[in-house]
């Protein structure tokens, strides 16, 4: 089936289901903030979708309109959320204990937060060891609860009247692990289903119940997950989205701002140490050692693929990059992301920087949470199907198909985003050439 393009994408109709996998800080944060701007209370901060603008044909046109006016995207009064988590609080409970946002942003909106609860969750303590909860479901085999995720799904739309859905995985990060042979062929993993295999993570249970519902699904974690074959298989199957992994927010960010500047200026780097430290529930289920492993995988990766030490051994041929995670209760969800970067210069003099990022994780995540929502499912009514590439922008570990290098560059990741919207809408896309200039020259 071709791509849907212009005035054949279907527009934008009925309700639009975001069902989060975790119902903590990330995605209490996320459905505050959007009940909060449908109220007129806040501005939705750090959304492309509800606030960037995109350019279209030369500078002279000046033609720059808003992302959300340029194509046909689901509108925030159209959202409704659903979700899962192992603890029972209700959305407006879960956000006070998370304690991200304050009484005065919470108190207007307790109603509509308190209103949506937890469906019980797909839990399994040998994936996240350092949390537990009695909101879970109980099945004859993993393909059960799969098939138990998939009337959670069934039903909710319903009740909801929704006309579709999109998954965002936001729980936490799962012990690491690779793949195996269960998880090459779509067939392979359903038969690991129906015999419970103890290699398939609850994320994996997510994400195979949500393609086969028909409903896009976006991983917001390291987790082994959505890029397995086996999910790879299922969504050109099912023609559906699917897109991940690990939601780029504070240290993994100011990475793929700061390298691609170090690259582009030919500057040197010897080391990159990074340390982070963060009291929630993401920090506690970090200080076990296996979900910390999946986490430095993820964050590791980034460098390498951005400098290319292949090509430019000199400059990035003998770099030492560090990665620490320490759980620290006391400060809370507003974690601190310190780095020492040694780099050198002309004539391979040394020079340093230090970056302290005090950032705030989950205002961070809460915006890619709803433009890879929005995007996704522009993706799903466009007939995309597969590993949605042009959203690497939002990913700290981009999936991409076999044999491809995933881009970490925040800049080029943006270009690439803004000219697949421009492709979609039939606009030229956007070179940064100005030739337009030379052109009014002659």
């Amino acid at each position: 089936m071709a791509i849907l393009r212009g005035k054949d994408i279907p527009k934008a109709e009925g309700k639009l289901a975001i069902l989060t996998p975790g119902m903590g800080a990330v995605a209490t944060t996320f459905m505050a903030g959007v009940i909060s701007v449908r109220k007129g209370l806040s501005l939705p901060i750090g959304s492309l979708t509800q606030m960037g603008t995109i350019r279209l044909g030369k500078r002279t046109d000046k033609r720059s309109p808003k992302i959300n006016d340029f194509v046909p995207l689901a509108q925030l009064d159209q959202i409704v959320f659903g979700g899962w988590d192992i603890y029972s609080d209700n959305a407006y409970e879960a956000a006070v204990k998370a304690a991200v946002l304050k009484p005065q942003h919470l108190d207007p909106i307790k109603d509509e937060l308190s209103a949506i609860k937890p469906m019980t969750a797909v839990f399994d303590h040998k994936y996240v060891k350092n949390i537990d909860g009695p909101n879970k479901k109980t099945g004859t085999s993993k393909m059960d609860l799969a098939e138990q995720l998939r009337a959670d799904i069934r039903n909710f739309i319903k009740n909801n009247g929704c006309s579709r859905a999109v998954m965002v995985w936001c729980a936490s990060t799962e012990s690491y692990s690779k793949p195996t042979e269960i998880h090459e062929t779509l067939a392979a993993f359903e038969d690991a289903l129906r015999k419970s295999d103890p290699n398939i993570a609850p994320s994996q249970i997510y994400c195979y119940a949500s393609l086969m519902e028909g409903v896009p699904f976006a991983n917001g974690a390291p987790n082994l997950c959505s890029e397995i074959g086996a999910m790879q298989e299922l969504a050109e199957k099912q023609k559906l989205p699917i897109g991940g992994k690990d939601f780029k927010t504070g240290q993994t960010l100011m990475k793929t701002i700061l390298a691609p500047g170090f690259k582009a200026r030919m500057i040197g780097l010897s080391g990159w140490f990074s340390t982070n430290i963060l009291g929630n529930r993401d920090g506690e289920v970090l200080d076990d050692p296996e979900s910390f492993k999946t986490k430095e995988v993820s964050k590791l990766g980034v460098l390498d693929d951005i400098l290319d030490p292949k090509s430019f051994p000199e400059l990035y041929g003998n770099l030492y990059h560090k990665v620490r995670i320490n759980y620290y209760p006391p400060r809370g969800d507003n974690k601190e992301g310190w780095d020492n970067i040694d780099i050198f210069g002309w004539m391979g003099y040394p020079m340093q920087i230090k970056v302290d990022f005090l950032c705030r994780d989950s205002i961070l995540a809460a915006p890619i949470v709803l433009d890879l929502a929005i995007f996704m499912d522009l993706a799903h009514r466009c007939g995309m199907k597969g590993i949605q590439e042009w959203l690497s922008f939002y990913w700290k570990s981009p999936i991409v198909k076999k044999g491809l290098t995933p881009e970490h560059d925040l800049f080029v990741q943006k270009t690439k985003l803004k000219n697949t919207l421009r492709w979609l809408m039939h606009e030229d896309l956007i070179t940064h050439l100005g030739l337009d200039y030379y052109e009014e020259l002659d």
